[in-house]
């Protein structure tokens, strides 16, 4: 065997490992096992999200969602970042001129914790929705940032893009290890499709000393999500404070073109009552009805090489999710 090969077949080898210790703890939490419904198809463009997991159930009023490192992440790890815009025409996606000039600023900051917006000239969708921070309102964000400092580190942990619902997270970075890639995207809300799938949000809060965003929906009802960054995973717990009982509630969002250039290639689910988790190529995969699911990759890819992999579990019909570590 060539020692590519050896280090190769190493590294999927000890990417099963952890990963089934992974979802060994991830199927601890139980749950309600929800309907998930494979959306996905196949595109050339790297920079388009042709991945859909949708998730319903009639019943749900909470769920955690959990972004971890890559099984294969190591320290000097070449990691491409770059976009690929190879094969893509986004010449017919809708252009919504922003109401004022384009800016970047700090609308919170306390130590240890600031949150940054930008405006852009442009977006694919009008500006509707309003972000208010304590008495700070600002109604023509396209993108915020949540920034932590540790250990004398900035990092960013956290994007949300308030106009059309789409969120971002990625773990605190190991030691020793450069700041790593976002990838897949999420929703959460009453998911609706204007020209692609979207959360309509007229208003977007964030509590400080809690960490916690309040989401406002244009359709009615609210939710709230609990950000608690660490290293080996972030979380964030999620409540609704009424089911969405007439579609899904949520959706993982990402790109595959190929195995070597993907934001997500492999899917597992734990479906209640089964023996064992049940694995697949994400573009293969069709639907389960799972407590637990884990999107991600087992080797690296040449897109967003670090990004992380996303895990949804702990689904439930009680208001607010216990307390978790």
């Amino acid at each position: 065997m060539s020692p590519l090969a050896s280090c190769c077949w190493s590294l999927a080898r000890a990417g099963w490992t952890l990963l089934g210790l992974s979802m060994a703890s991830a199927a601890s939490m139980g749950g309600l096992a929800v309907e998930i419904v494979n959306q996905s198809e196949p595109v050339l463009c790297a920079e388009k999200d042709n991945v859909a997991l949708a998730m319903a159930h009639p019943a749900v009023r909470s769920l955690r969602i959990e972004v971890a490192h890559p099984v294969y992440l190591a320290p000097n790890q070449p990691d491409q970042q770059q976009p690929d815009w190879t094969a893509c025409d986004m010449s017919a996606d809708p252009v919504h001129t922003a109401s004022r000039p384009p800016r970047k600023a700090v609308i919170y900051r306390e130590p240890g914790l600031w949150i940054v917006g930008h405006t852009f000239s442009s977006f694919w969708r009008p500006s509707v929705t309003t972000v208010r921070i304590g008495r700070r309102v600002e109604p023509d964000l396209h993108m915020l940032q949540v920034w932590l400092r540790r250990g004398g580190r900035a990092e960013e942990v956290l994007v949300l893009y308030p106009q059309d619902g789409y969120w971002r997270a990625r773990p605190l970075t190991p030691p020793r290890t450069q700041p790593t890639a976002y990838g897949s995207s999420f929703l959460i809300g009453p998911i609706e499709q204007e020209g692609r799938p979207v959360v309509n949000l007229r208003e977007v809060r964030f509590d400080p000393a809690t960490r916690t965003f309040t989401l406002l929906f244009q359709s009615g009802g609210q939710a709230t999500l609990k950000l608690t960054p660490g290293v080996k995973k972030t979380a964030l717990d999620v409540a609704f404070d009424a089911p969405i009982s007439n579609g899904p509630f949520a959706m993982l969002r990402s790109m595959y073109i190929t195995e070597f250039n993907n934001d997500v290639a492999r899917i597992a689910v734990r479906e209640r009552g089964a023996k064992g988790w049940r694995e697949d190529s994400i573009m293969k995969f069709d639907r389960a009805t799972a407590t637990d699911l884990w999107a991600g990759r087992l080797v690296p890819s040449r897109h967003n090489t670090s990004s992380p992999d996303m895990i949804f579990n702990g689904f439930s019909e009680q208001a607010a999710s216990a307390a978790r570590p």
